[in-house]
């Protein structure tokens, strides 16, 4: 503990007005405080020449008031030391009883704490959505991003709004367009902290209380509580082997929202062809509704190249485009982007600075020039590579180590696969007894808004190394030879 502290919360206490002498109040305090363990037994306290001087006091008259309290026995002296609350105070003082909150969560707080539960693990087979940061270029990025740090002005440490660094938000138009056909410029992207707050951020702006989601099942959690947290209605929009299906939706309500992963639908992993996508975008136009095309992984892409985004072929400027470099770089980025309609892009800018305070400008000024030297585009092509033979990796091992009722998922794309069970094994059951043997399983029906779907595993492989991918299917082979 600080000894300064001890002076200036005593100066604040202090009363100068008091009939109640100054060193009778050091002693009320200071005897006060270590009851209640507000000063914790062997505590140090201010050398009285220097808790004088802090107080604006005669040093006397701290030495008055340290001598009463070594009278009784609230305090000793070691020689050479100082002045020391005593040992047996070592042990604060029970708190009082806690008062009983007069209302607990909201429904929504329960709601929000139930759909956010999830195992505090990160890393290993099979977490999905995990890239392999062990073999992204530390050295070069951190050469970036210490002189970026050292030439940063006065202006990138203050508050900011303008929606992100204009060099990111450059380098990323040119990128998104080239790569994407997303149709945007500079001034249409702002930079987040990443997906869930482009998320939430969207639902905010787009959509009020009681309106009407349409959230693809199987789907995206995050994007579903982030939905819900909005106080949106979540209906369910049936995927199937081409994506989210406008035509199999029941509910009769016209949807303000509509959530979709087109290039990559997560976590089924297909690919919506043109034909549903012009209907997707029909039905937006009927309603009119905002679709948010979250883009998430498509950088990876491994029979072709990235395909277009759903975005740039919205005449009527529709879709609003959510991407990360979560995936693409690491996690702890904390970095994502959306790109914005001119004429919303005000309006979104000057709602997450009030609701997402900006930062880290030097980082992204890192990230801009990491971006236009090519070592981006490098580190995306050497894990496009990676996560291939990866892939190839995990299918082998269960060719070898599976029965044959056990079926994958095509993975042209992305980070995972889905295993889908044979109909005797339980999912969960099948889950926990993995993370027993610190495998951990995503299963498919936590997935599901509307019912349970089919069963099912994702499996996460991008940032598993390949002894660690083989190790985990033997283990989930012989699990589920015991049921």
């Amino acid at each position: 503990m600080q000894t300064q502290w001890i002076g200036e919360a005593l100066a604040a206490e202090l009363d100068r007005q008091s009939k109640e002498g100054l060193s009778r109040q050091l002693v009320r305090l200071l005897r006060q405080w270590i009851a209640a363990g507000r000063l914790p037994g062997n505590a140090r306290l201010p050398a009285s020449r220097d808790l004088a001087h802090t107080l604006t006091l005669g040093r006397n008259t701290v030495l008055e008031a340290y001598e009463q309290l070594l009278a009784e026995g609230y305090v000793v002296t070691r020689p050479g030391a100082g002045t020391f609350v005593c040992g047996l105070f070592d042990t604060a003082a029970p708190a009082p009883a806690a008062r009983r909150l007069v209302t607990g969560l909201s429904a929504r707080g329960v709601r929000l704490q139930r759909d956010t539960q999830r195992d505090d693990q990160y890393t290993g087979a099979f977490i999905p959505c995990i890239p392999e940061i062990r073999h992204f270029p530390y050295h070069a990025w951190q050469q970036l991003l210490t002189r970026h740090q050292r030439q940063a002005s006065v202006h990138d440490f203050n508050y900011q709004s303008e929606g992100g660094v204009r060099a990111l938000r450059e380098a990323l138009a040119d990128y998104l367009s080239l790569s994407r056909s997303v149709r945007c410029h500079a001034d249409r992207i702002l930079i987040t902290h990443g997906t869930q707050e482009s998320l939430s951020l969207c639902a905010h702006m787009l959509a009020d209380p009681g309106d009407v989601a349409w959230m693809e099942d199987p789907g995206y959690t995050g994007a579903r509580t982030a939905m819900q947290s909005a106080g949106l209605d979540l209906v369910a929009a049936p995927v199937d082997a081409a994506g989210l299906n406008p035509a199999l939706v029941t509910d009769p309500r016209p949807p303000r929202l509509i959530y979709a992963t087109p290039s990559h639908q997560y976590p089924c992993g297909v690919t919506m062809p043109l034909e549903r996508r012009l209907a997707l975008l029909q039905r937006a136009e009927a309603s009119n509704a905002w679709i948010i095309e979250d883009d998430y992984d498509s950088e990876f892409r491994y029979d072709s190249q990235p395909l277009p985004a759903l975005q740039g072929m919205a005449n009527d400027e529709r879709v609003i485009y959510l991407g990360t470099m979560s995936k693409v770089m690491y996690p702890g980025l904390r970095i994502g982007y959306i790109v914005v309609p001119d004429a919303l892009i005000d309006a979104f800018r000057s709602a997450n600075a009030r609701l997402f305070p900006e930062g880290h400008y030097p980082l992204q000024s890192a990230l801009a020039e990491f971006i236009d030297n090519g070592q981006f585009a490098r580190h995306i092509r050497a894990m496009r590579e990676l996560y291939q033979q990866r892939q190839h990796v995990l299918r082998r091992a269960f060719a070898r180590s599976a029965a044959e009722s056990w079926y994958l998922s095509p993975g042209q794309a992305g980070m995972h696969l889905i295993a889908t069970l044979p109909d005797h094994l339980d999912e969960e059951r099948l889950r926990a007894d993995a993370a027993r043997e610190r495998i951990w399983l995503a299963t498919m029906s936590r997935s599901y808004l509307a019912s349970p779907g089919r069963q099912g595993l994702i499996l996460g492989y991008a940032g598993v190394a390949e002894h660690e991918i083989e190790r985990g299917v033997d283990i989930i082979a012989r699990l589920a030879a015991r049921r």
